[in-house]
């Protein structure tokens, strides 16, 4: 009988043993993902980004499931745009927005988009004075604009809303800009027609820019040139209506 009692308690101990061992392994995978996180999150408060993308890359790829999941691919989508990395950004936010479209930090990650592809497009509105930059694409930029413009829409009061708004205004006044500079580009080369095409696009499409009032004049000139009277004196209108002290008028 006491036989029977120990192997039944042994029996007994070793179930337990068995049936506790997944929670203590769930526990220490936890533990393991908690540890790693604070870790990385130390790195980006201390601005060591790429100890940081590495830890995350690291946790991304081991737990790719769980509590702290999306977490660390929001930070993942950061430190990518802080290290540079931006084909990894973008495809790191498109892969997210993907497969969370309604998750809650949504709006972070349309804004964390538009940064992203506004890095793109930063070297293209460096030193517009030089014409060897007019023929570069400025789409990226046209991206970030509306990566701005669908937050702002759609998260009109989320805290990153106001910010861009203010790179909207920005980006438009800089796309006006690369415009103008491929405008005087066309005038240098004497192609003045293009250049007319080039003013009346900023009209069109940035009229909020002050940077119309040089795209008048240029199409004022050109216009002047190309023998269009009657197009040369609307532009001058327009010019002298909107900018009364416009330099260009004394010309």
């Amino acid at each position: 009988m006491k036989f029977r009692l120990i192997v039944a308690c042994v029996a007994g101990l070793i179930l337990t043993a068995c049936s506790s061992s997944p929670d203590e392994y769930s526990n220490e995978r936890i533990t393991d993902v908690e540890v790693g996180y604070e870790r990385a999150k130390r790195s980006i408060y201390g601005g060591n980004y790429v100890g940081a993308r590495q830890t995350l890359e690291e946790l991304n790829t081991r737990f790719p499931f769980g509590a702290l999941t999306h977490q660390i691919q929001l930070d993942l989508i950061y430190v990518y745009y802080k290290t540079g990395d931006i084909d990894k950004a973008l495809a790191a936010i498109d892969r997210f927005t993907r497969l969370n479209p309604n998750h809650p930090a949504i709006d972070y990650v349309l804004y964390m988009r538009g940064l992203t592809n506004e890095r793109v497009s930063e070297n293209l509105f460096q030193d517009l004075l030089g014409v060897n930059r007019a023929d570069r694409d400025p789409s990226k930029a046209r991206e970030a604009f509306d990566d701005y413009a669908e937050l702002v829409m759609r998260f009109p009061d989320s805290k990153y809303a106001a910010d861009a708004r203010q790179r909207m205004i920005g980006i438009k006044s800089r796309l006006a800009r690369h415009e103008l500079a491929v405008a005087d580009y066309y005038m240098k080369r004497e192609a003045y027609l293009a250049a007319a095409n080039r003013g009346k696009y900023i009209l069109e499409n940035f009229a909020d820019t002050p940077e119309v009032e040089h795209a008048l004049a240029v199409m004022a000139q050109a216009y002047e040139v190309l023998g269009l009277t009657e197009l040369k004196d609307d532009a001058l209108a327009t010019l002298a209506h909107n900018f009364p002290q416009s330099r260009y008028l004394e010309k």
